[in-house]
């Protein structure tokens, strides 16, 4: 009898140890340890994007690209002195991820307040969501308490984020292996009614007409993208060439118009699987308003590390 109730306590123990480091992430995580993180995150947000409007599509993209390679871990923040696999140097991300410098403003700000506390991959779920509500973008609880990683993947980064050369059937496979459906991902490409692409994404797509593409938006978009590779590759376009600084649905108009700038985004709309989404989201704002909002926090919860695991950086961009 002795015996068992050892082996019952330390079974206890163990699983209590177990659930402790896998705990379970929540919106009040820091009302006690930091009450100021969400204001002092705003804030900086606010500041930021009304600085430079482009800003929010950077940081929802900047989230987006962290989730995707070994969860919400802020390994995405990780520069080249930390990180020998640095994310930043994967072929997505090179020369195109923005908003770095606003996020280290936000922890600059909240290691004064509340040293060692918020994590940098916390402070990128509350700045995407910050970003989406300061370009009349939908809102959403964010839930809290994860940790930094230690390390970086440039390999996972290059094989697990989207390319604006990918197929329909490669998107609902990438995202199929992070636990997101098809609206899911319709939905967070919907995240393309703001923002800006560089001229050598979109080349191929409005030289090499097909009948995907409508021929007056190829041509307005080749006087600004010159047919010469290495010739005005950083020029920028609007990916919604509506409204492109409000977030809104125009985005799928211009998929059924055949106006999307990326062949990533048009093949959304191309006689597939994910057709009736983009209608759908077309037709009722509301709709795509709330499902991007439920796919973020999806996202969001892609094996995060928590308890025990990870560590809280001090700085983003640095282990400590």
């Amino acid at each position: 009898i002795r015996m068992a109730s050892i082996v019952f306590l330390f079974t206890f123990f163990f699983l209590f140890l177990t659930s402790s480091s896998n705990a379970q992430l929540s919106s009040t995580f820091y009302s006690t340890s930091c009450p100021v993180a969400l204001s002092t995150i705003k804030s900086a947000i606010v500041q930021a994007v009304a600085a430079d409007r482009r800003m929010a599509a950077s940081l929802i993209r900047l989230h987006f690209h962290d989730c995707f390679v070994q969860g919400c871990d802020a390994s995405v923040l990780l520069d080249e002195q930390a990180s020998a696999t640095s994310e930043q140097n994967a072929l997505q991300n090179r020369g195109s991820l923005r908003g770095f410098n606003v996020i280290e403003s936000a922890k600059a700000n909240l290691e004064t307040q509340c040293p060692g506390v918020v994590s940098c991959a916390d402070i990128l779920a509350v700045a995407a969501r910050d970003a989406s509500v300061e370009v009349s973008g939908p809102s959403w609880t964010v839930k809290l308490g994860r940790r930094d990683s230690t390390t970086a993947n440039k390999d996972e980064a290059e094989s697990d984020l989207p390319l604006f050369t990918s197929t329909l059937q490669e998107h609902i496979s990438n995202f199929g292996r992070k636990g997101l459906n098809t609206r899911d991902l319709v939905a967070l490409s919907g995240s393309h009614t703001i923002g800006q692409a560089q001229c050598f994404t979109f080349r191929d797509r409005i030289y090499n007409t097909g009948s995907d593409i409508d021929a007056g938006f190829a041509t307005t978009r080749q006087s600004t993208c010159p047919a010469t590779s290495g010739t005005g590759d950083g020029n920028l376009a609007p990916l919604d060439h509506v409204t492109p600084n409000v977030f809104d649905n125009v985005y799928f108009r211009n998929l059924i118009e055949k106006k999307g700038l990326l062949q990533s985004d048009q093949v959304l709309f191309s006689g597939g699987s994910t057709d009736s989404i983009v209608q759908e989201y077309n037709t009722n704002g509301a709709t795509f308003r709330a499902d991007f909002a439920n796919a973020m926090v999806k996202m969001g919860d892609i094996d995060p590390l928590t308890g025990q695991n990870g560590i809280i950086r001090r700085v983003c961009s640095s282990l400590n």
